[in-house]
């Protein structure tokens, strides 16, 4: 029939023709995905959406209530002692853009008639700042329900105490019922990622106090930089002594950086700007590594500029789109080279590489977006097809290894290709949403010039932020 033979043209065509014109016929069903509101006819972004919804299904069916998907096992995990919903509130944001309203519509009249966060346990400040409480924000962005709000205003309160501290920089744990917080270390990105989504909240509530709690964090961080305007990753939020001295964009340290600029972007807090423009011209002055032809960012000791180790992780693909985003095309057209490089020698990305050693550290591949998340920005960016082509590749290998009879999976070993059992909430959040914005790019109505996302890729558009206002209801 005609569909079975679309599908077989669609898998081997779009190569040549997903990232250039408008396709006209899909490679799936369009009664399954529901994007009346658009004029999406490139197959894989459809496929995208098609894919979305049956793991979402998955999810539905065997995780509801939990945190996350075991995909094998077709059963749930937990982060913690009781469920906080998390894939659900990641997933949201996606599913809206996506045009699965009866989907997303699910989600919200949960989160405002049966999500409670007065839980007796111990909660990652980092990790739910950037789930829980960027996914309720953007969920109310995007719905208008002031219900929702309220629910990310609460999640806010409870996280607030693990702020008083001697340094501003918040512990690593709250206990979502009675504020008591502990863990005295902390990573960077785990110390100073939140002037974003709390300056987000202050705009809505017109309260400042959640914006200067995160701002003071972030700036309790680089007060603290060395002579050479670098900083340490690891950080003791009592003493504000360093713990570790090296300094690099990797995991643990990547998204301090990030907010810097997104947070400038949304907000106008020239402050912020500042130390952006400041900090990046030290990292490409002291971090950046040329080896082998390629650019990369190494580890170095923050006092001497010293390398200490060739170790990257792949989340440090973030950095292509935040330099891109921040004006830097040139250099972010070389890193993400470098970055779909290591994708193709593996055929995905492994956790953790040494580039001067050429060997896989950490094989796993959780389902990450970062690299994808970088080619889409330079997608829009730039208009080179070539970008939208590394998501085609990028998007066929997730497909080949690791989907399952279900969803998809994270992998144990890149070299093998061994399946784990677990499906992050990011999945939903991050690595869908910008397949689909790139695949879909020209067609939806998805405007990313007036966007800005969290770095779990929740949008806020910027057209919501006025930088007047945003100077008094922040209070900078």
């Amino acid at each position: 029939m005609m569909k079975k033979r679309l599908l077989m043209l669609g898998v081997m065509t779009a190569m040549l023709f997903g990232c250039t014109q408008a396709v006209k016929e899909t490679s799936v069903d369009e009664s399954k995905a529901d994007v009346s509101a658009e004029k999406i006819t490139n197959p894989l972004a459809l496929e995208v959406v098609a894919e979305t919804q049956r793991s979402w299904q998955a999810y539905r069916q065997y995780a509801w209530g939990h945190d996350a998907l075991n995909p094998l096992t077709k059963s749930f995990d937990d982060w913690y002692d009781e469920p906080l919903y998390i894939s659900p509130i990641d997933a949201y944001s996606t599913l809206y853009l996506m045009g699965l309203m009866d989907e997303a519509q699910e989600i919200e009249r949960y989160v405002v008639d049966s999500l409670s966060f007065d839980k007796n346990i111990n909660a990652k400040i980092f990790e739910v700042n950037i789930r829980i409480l960027g996914g309720l924000l953007s969920m109310y962005e995007l719905s208008g329900n002031p219900r929702v709000l309220a629910k990310a205003r609460d999640f806010a309160d409870r996280m607030l105490p693990a702020f008083n501290t001697k340094t501003g920089i918040p512990k690593y744990w709250v206990n979502l019922q009675t504020g008591e917080a502990s863990g005295d270390t902390v990573n960077v990105a785990e110390a100073g990622t939140y002037t974003f989504e709390m300056g987000i909240l202050s705009y809505y509530t017109n309260d400042p106090k959640y914006y200067a709690a995160g701002k003071n964090a972030t700036l309790a961080i680089y007060e603290r930089r060395s002579p050479l305007g670098l900083i340490g990753d690891v950080i003791d939020v009592e003493t504000g002594e360093w713990v570790s001295a090296q300094s690099h964009i990797c995991a643990g340290v990547d998204s301090y950086y990030e907010y810097l600029y997104k947070s400038y972007l949304l907000f106008d807090d020239p402050q912020l700007g500042s130390i952006w423009h400041e900090s990046v011209n030290h990292i490409n002055k002291y971090i950046a590594d040329e080896y082998d032809g390629k650019l990369w960012y190494r580890r170095v000791n923050m006092n001497t500029s010293e390398p200490v180790s060739s170790v990257i992780t792949l989340y440090d693909a973030f950095f292509p789109a935040i330099l891109a985003l921040s004006g830097d095309i040139p250099r972010a057209k070389r890193l993400q080279n470098t970055w779909d490089w290591l994708w193709n020698k593996y055929g995905l990305e492994p956790m953790a590489y040494d580039y001067r050693k050429a060997i896989a550290t950490y094989p796993v591949y959780d389902l990450n977006p970062e690299i994808i998340e970088s080619a889409y920005y330079l997608y829009h960016l730039t208009g080179d097809s070539a970008y939208c082509q590394m998501n085609e590749k990028y998007w066929s290998d997730i497909k080949k290894y690791c989907r399952t009879e279900v969803a998809f999976t994270s992998i144990e070993n890149v070299e093998t290709m061994k399946q784990k059992d677990y499906m992050p909430t990011f999945f939903f959040a991050e690595t869908l949403k910008y397949l689909y914005l790139t695949f879909s790019h020209g067609q939806s109505s998805f405007d990313f010039d007036n966007q800005v996302f969290n770095t779990e890729a929740h949008p806020f558009k910027r057209s919501s932020f006025d930088k007047q206002e945003a100077k008094k209801r922040l209070g900078f």
